[in-house]
């Protein structure tokens, strides 16, 4: 099989004529780093506390079964990314150490081949001592002294095969499922990297074009949003091209301007414009709004975006904008962010990182950055990928190999 051409201009030259006159700029690959979810920051080393007990290996079954009756299902299975079982060998050193010079017997148990296992009973604060030992005193083969300590475990599942091999040395032996509980998958996000690796400087460099034209006509700040659509066999369509606009129409009044025209709106605006526009193709109707403001300044006011507005959508029959893919300039704030989600967007990129306004990465907001002296945003809200909202996408940063400029803006600006 011949070796396929990976190069930027190969890359370029396989797109549609109308991306290929609207690259003006050297494109070039960058590199795209995956974000963290808030859980991935916060959760990743949260310990608890189980007890434990130690049984005859033939003891082992009638044990579980105990568990089992006396305890509820969330109680017996509350762990399932630690071993319930585990041979006295297996334990990290530090516990091995401790149990074996407790007593005699515990000496017994870890020498040589040992016929004894350990069993993970459950979580330390669900669960009743006294009622465990009675229970427990019931089981053919078990100490006249009951054995329970209570140890420290990770309570949320590993998110690697190193991370589980590490905490099975300084905890207890764990599992690594392949899934990820705290983000997308990983081979979610390995197979969705790969995908847009090879264009992806495409999509940013449309976008870049766009923020330096809308700043140069003092219709907004550097600021733009491209959005693609990817079909199987990794076609990709341009979708719509959009700039900020958030000072036209009432030049720089206030500190924020217009917040409905920042570019991400006005681009999954045209992405409906364009949807609605051909439901009007196919029932023969055509209305035209009577507004006396627009106040989400959504139509064309560059040539770059009007060329691409004027392109049909290539899948108008989907809700809004589900599963196409987002490339901006700077990381979107809270309302876009929203916005995104609500839209279904399926991928987003963003260049720059926005530390105070952001609402995608999860990194606390700026307090940790040198360059806002010690300015503080918050809590990142790592909205991209939440459990309690009801729509989730991958989201990167794109970092450029110095081909593209960057766009700096004031770091209190909401994009």
């Amino acid at each position: 099989m011949p070796h396929e051409d990976k190069s930027m201009g190969a890359v370029l030259a396989a797109q549609d004529p109308i991306v290929q006159s609207l690259v003006r700029e050297e494109v070039d690959h960058g590199v795209l780093i995956p974000l963290k979810t808030t859980l991935e920051l916060r959760d990743d080393h949260v310990t608890g506390r189980v007890l434990i007990t130690r049984t005859p290996v033939k003891s082992a079954n009638p044990t579980i079964s105990l568990l089992r009756d006396m305890l509820p299902e969330e109680i017996v299975k509350g762990v399932p990314h630690l071993r319930r079982c585990a041979k006295p060998g297996d334990l990290p050193a530090h516990l091995k150490t401790q149990f074996m010079n407790e007593t005699p017997q515990s000496r017994q148990i870890h020498t040589g081949k040992s016929n004894w296992i350990y069993i993970i009973l459950g979580p330390e604060s669900q669960l009743s001592r006294d009622e465990l030992v009675q229970a427990l005193k019931t089981i053919e083969g078990l100490e006249e002294d009951i054995f329970i300590r209570s140890v420290p475990v990770p309570m949320v599942a590993p998110t690697s095969q190193i991370q589980a091999a590490m905490w099975s040395q300084h905890f207890w032996p764990t599992l690594y499922r392949k899934n990820n509980p705290l983000g997308p998958h990983p081979a979610m996000v390995s197979r969705s990297t790969e995908e847009i690796t090879d264009d992806a400087a495409i999509w940013m460099t449309l976008a870049h074009q766009v923020a330096e034209q809308t700043q140069a006509a003092d219709h907004g700040e550097p600021m733009g949003a491209c959005i693609v659509q990817r079909e199987e066999g990794n076609k990709v369509t341009l979708v719509a091209l959009a700039a900020d606009a958030r000072w036209r129409c009432q030049g720089k009044t206030g500190c924020t301007g217009n917040p409905m025209a920042h570019s991400v709106l006005r681009a999954i605006s045209m992405v409906a414009q364009k949807l609605v526009r051909a439901e009007n193709k196919r029932t023969d109707t055509f209305q035209t709004p009577i507004l006396e403001f627009e106040a989400f300044q959504d139509k064309p006011l560059l040539d770059d975006e009007q060329k691409v507005f004027e392109i049909d959508h290539p899948s108008p029959d989907g809700y809004l904008c589900h599963g196409l893919e987002m490339y901006l300039t700077h990381e979107p704030c809270v309302m876009c962010s929203m916005a995104i989600l609500h839209s279904r967007m399926g991928k987003v990129v963003f260049r720059h990182r926005m530390p105070l306004t952001g609402g995608l990465c999860a990194e606390n907001r700026g307090s940790d950055h040198p360059s806002l002296n010690g300015a503080d945003g918050g809590r990142g809200l790592g909205l991209f990928w939440r459990r309690e909202l009801n729509w989730s996408l991958v989201a990167w940063e794109w970092e450029s190999n110095g081909c593209l400029k960057p766009l700096p803006v004031d770091q209190m600006i909401h994009a």
